[in-house]
């Protein structure tokens, strides 16, 4: 008699459990829908990386000047867009948040035995800057493909890049290309030259090594490098990524 009743309390608590997994999940999906939804529209005030320097930063006891200024699509020049494309995601347009073909190709490179390079599309950069943390595992990867999803589904291209822009790295506590147009070039992101928007895209896969302001010779090629993609990106690219929002 007590076994069974003991069993049945068992069987109770574990139903119970199950259930309120259950709906902590389906509770998560929709807040994380929602809020997605809602950055269609309302421009992000700040990010998971802008959150952690200014935590990295207390627990040294240091005093972060974290710079970060909004600049919405038509404050932003045509050349830091196209430059960002050119460097870090030439398929921005073809794929649906990840481009399978940059993954395939890393994966032979891997296999051949050279260095892993990165194929992470912008949508998925953008989805790590804006939610998640830098530091690499199977956890932090699924739920960047969890966002990306979320993102390509939810917002235009448009939007995407936008967004991007204003979120990315640039520098030690630079965040977004309007704020990294004044630091290093005095001026806002509207008034970018295609050499400096080359330039500021140079730093984009490592911020903290690489520096804009003190451009390396491996920076320095990287942004000649970009400068040749950029010339050998189509014209209307901008218009077609303008149309979709």
């Amino acid at each position: 008699m007590h076994v069974r009743r003991f069993l049945g309390l068992n069987r109770q608590g574990s139903r119970l459990i199950r259930a309120f997994l259950a709906w902590l999940i389906v509770g998560w999906l929709v807040a994380t829908g929602c809020v997605v939804l809602a950055l269609r529209w309302i421009d992000p005030p700040t990010s998971a990386f802008m959150l952690r320097e200014r935590a990295a930063a207390h627990q040294r006891g240091e005093r972060l000047l974290l710079r970060h200024r909004w600049a919405s699509w038509e404050n932003i020049s045509a050349h830091a867009k196209l430059a960002v494309i050119a460097a870090e995601d030439q398929r921005f347009l073809q794929h649906h948040g990840f481009d399978l073909k940059s993954i395939n190709q890393a994966l032979a490179e891997r296999n051949s035995g050279r260095r892993l390079r990165g194929a992470s599309t912008i949508s998925q950069q953008l989805a790590k800057n804006l939610f998640l943390w830098p530091a690499q595992s199977w956890a932090r990867k699924g739920l960047e493909a969890y966002f990306t999803v979320l993102i390509e589904t939810a917002w235009p291209k448009r939007r995407i890049l936008e967004v991007y822009l204003n979120v990315a790295e640039f520098g030690h506590g630079v965040f977004g290309v309007d704020a990294a147009a004044e630091a290093y070039f005095g001026k806002p992101a509207a008034h970018l030259t295609a050499h400096e928007a080359a330039l500021l895209a140079a730093v984009l896969p490592s911020p903290k090594r690489m520096r804009a302001d003190r451009p390396s010779a491996y920076v320095r090629a990287r942004q000649r490098w970009i400068l040749e993609q950029m010339r050998g990106l189509e014209g209307a690219v901008l218009k077609r990524i303008a149309d979709s929002g």
